[in-house]
């Protein structure tokens, strides 16, 4: 087998953790309206636009509010969300993954980011990887949130290479869907229990080589 041309990395959970920030923030909301919300409930959110989360929670809650409501606590959770991840370094970024993009580059093979978060650049500066990717394709640049396929397929048109010819990273169900979709292969970086879809699974980067890539 041989190696695929690019690996697209998701960015929440695979090259950071901003899980906690997320649940941070979203919970600010939740206690706002009363609403029990809890670790578990905010690994439901992954690959999920704020809209969408949101709209999760108040579910959660049985709670009804207004578009412009609904407006106003995305908006307020992501200015939390904002100010803590502002605050990273790259000592935030996740164990492995400077070892296998490095990897990737010395073989040729192109990087790219697909993520659904609009606040990527931001994530990407604060941790100093902002000029490490080929290219970056975020929430600000698609209209689809996964599990659609349209970031990883922006992605690998930026990059100027076919679909079947990238690897997805990813560790949330939607966006093992979306790679799938998009007609990729697709490395789950996880609990195996959650990512049973993915081609492969890996507990987190430092699992990752050239080899698992080869044999996909």
């Amino acid at each position: 087998m041989s190696l695929p041309k690019a690996c697209i990395f998701d960015l929440d959970g695979v090259i950071v953790d901003t899980v906690p920030a997320h649940y941070v923030a979203w919970k600010a909301m939740a206690d706002e309206l009363n609403i029990p919300f809890t670790e578990e409930d905010n690994e439901h959110l992954k690959g999920l636009s704020r809209t969408e989360s949101m709209l999760k929670i108040l579910e959660l809650g049985n709670v009804t509010k207004s578009e412009n409501e609904i407006a106003d606590y995305t908006t307020r959770k992501n200015n939390i969300y904002v100010e803590i991840i502002s605050k990273m370094t790259p000592q935030d970024i996740l164990p492995g993954v400077l070892d296998f993009i490095q990897q990737l580059k010395d073989n040729g093979i192109a990087t790219a980011i697909g993520s659904s978060s609009k606040n990527t650049p931001t994530i990407l500066k604060a941790v100093g990887l902002d000029t490490t990717f080929d290219a970056i394709v975020d929430g600000n640049q698609v209209t689809h949130s996964k599990p659609d396929p349209e970031v990883f397929l922006k992605g690998a048109a930026k990059l100027g290479i076919k679909p079947e010819e990238c690897v997805v990273l990813e560790d949330a169900i939607s966006g093992v869907e979306a790679a799938k979709r998009g007609g990729m292969k697709c490395v789950g970086v996880g609990d195996p229990s959650v990512l049973g879809a993915a081609d492969v699974i890996v507990p987190d980067l430092t699992k990752m080589n050239l080899g698992i890539l080869r044999n996909l």
